[in-house]
């Protein structure tokens, strides 16, 4: 099982010293990879009287892509995974290119983890069609495995349209891997169709997240494709937790054939960048004593 750190958006403030020292850390510590989530726009919950979101305008989230593009350069092994870029919000040849950019200066070090998002906000902001979210960003995928493959696309879709026109550079892998999140039945069958791993919501333990897991292993075999080749990514969480929780949960995870296990030190009263670090390093020594993780 391949351990990964979420990166704490919310948290780690602004400072590029801060950044550099928790990516560098975080690889010394022997991780396989860095997740972080996406967010453009945070609405302002004194205009939106309803607001009900976890995020706000007060919340920081540094942008994907650039991050990435920073990392890439201070960071020599370290995997990089969107855990999840909201892909329906933003232009598909666009994000081609910022991603194949990132897989370039990595040396091939991106996963592409996409999602369809829930806030009106952002979508409104860039200019993106809420409402058909989940149905573009198939057309989406397909045409971004296109540019990745290929010299030169001409593609056209319901709502994406290229001719004969492509990418330079390329990125390393061909195609970039694309991991969907969300946990809906429609999520599940675009990870059978075209994806190339899933992330789940919910606790291992959750008979929800055990059903759903049995579900893609039937759509991906109805898909002709086998259920081991998909990869699968839990989550453990600092807050609320000892160290025995973290075994437990990693052990969880195993057992219901998990390839990655990403933890998240936010939302545990952290307020210092080295408190976040020391509980990536306890996580770490627990979960490779745990499940012989890397």
């Amino acid at each position: 099982m391949k351990l990964g750190a979420i990166f704490p958006q919310l948290e780690i403030g602004a400072d590029p010293g801060a950044v550099r020292e928790y990516a560098q850390t975080v690889e010394g510590l022997g991780y396989n990879h860095v997740g972080v989530y996406d967010h453009v726009l945070g609405a302002d919950p004194s205009y939106y009287r309803d607001w009900s979101g976890p995020y706000t305008s007060k919340s920081l989230f540094h942008e994907p892509f650039v991050l990435y593009g920073y990392l890439a350069a201070i960071t020599k092994r370290l995997e990089l995974a969107t855990e999840i870029i909201i892909l329906p919000q933003r232009q598909t040849v666009l994000v081609a290119k910022q991603a194949a950019e990132v897989d370039v200066l990595s040396g091939g070090r991106l996963r592409l983890g996409v999602g369809i998002g829930w806030n009106r906000v952002e979508y409104e902001g860039l200019g993106q069609d809420f409402h058909t979210r989940g149905r573009r960003s198939d057309e989406q995928v397909r045409l971004l495995k296109a540019l990745w493959t290929q010299e030169v696309v001409t593609f056209e879709g319901r709502w994406e349209k290229v001719t004969a026109a492509g990418l330079n550079p390329m990125p390393v892998q061909r195609p970039i891997p694309i991991w969907f999140g969300g946990g809906e039945e429609l999520v599940l069958r675009r990870v059978a169709n075209l994806g190339d791993g899933w992330f789940p919501q919910g606790a291992p333990t959750n008979p929800v997240v055990q059903q759903r897991l049995e579900m893609l292993k039937q759509y991906l075999r109805e898909a002709g494709r086998n259920p081991a080749a998909i990869g699968i990514e839990g989550r453990a969480s600092a807050a609320n937790a000892t160290p025995e929780d973290w075994a437990k949960t990693a052990a969880a995870w195993k057992e219901l054939g998990a390839t990655h296990l990403c933890f998240n030190t936010m939302g545990a009263g952290f307020t210092t960048l080295a408190e976040h670090l020391e509980a990536l390093h306890r996580f770490h020594e627990v979960a490779s004593d745990t499940v012989g993780a890397g």
